[in-house]
Order: C-alpha cells, then sequence, then structure tokens
C-alpha cells in the first residue's frame, strides 16, 4: 500500500497553465537578484525567447481569465510586457 502524497512532493496532476505559472516563477527567481528592472527583462527575454507561441499564448490566456493569478510579481511584470508589447 502506498503512502499520501506530501506536500512536498511534486504534483503529478498539474494543469498546463498551473505548470506555464511555476515556470515563469521559476526564471524570475532566477533573474531576482538583478533587481526588479533587469529581473522583469531578463524573464520577459528569456519567454519571448524559449517558449513555444503556444505556451505564451496560454499564459495570455491565463492573464486574462484570472489577472495572473499564482504569478509572483516580477514574472507577472514579465508576462504583462510581452503582451503589451506583442500588439
Amino acid at each position: 500500500m502506498s503512502e499520501p502524497m506530501t506536500h512536498d512532493e511534486p504534483k503529478i496532476h498539474q494543469s498546463t497553465e498551473e505548470k506555464l505559472v511555476y515556470m515563469a516563477n521559476q526564471i524570475a527567481d532566477f533573474f531576482a537578484a538583478q533587481g526588479e528592472e533587469a529581473a522583469v527583462a531578463g524573464t520577459a527575454d528569456h519567454i519571448k525567447r524559449f517558449w513555444d507561441p503556444r505556451m505564451r499564448s496560454r499564459m495570455s490566456a491565463h492573464l486574462d481569465a484570472t489577472g495572473g493569478k499564482g504569478l509572483e510579481p516580477i514574472a507577472l511584470k514579465a508576462v504583462q510586457g510581452l503582451r503589451e508589447n506583442a500588439g
């Protein structure tokens, strides 16, 4: 019999949006030591350069649907900036 999963173990059944939010937050955490302005720019640049357009589209839809629920401030600003510059 298996033991119940603890909160420390990764979620197996995450939605695509939850995975994208997690990834965006990880990228933002990486750049955070550079200061907010540079971190926002670095996060946005990374997402623009390395995420598939479908991933960026899903993140934009998540922003529309939830206002960016789950995104840390740097990641949220980066995603908002990407969307503003796309139009």
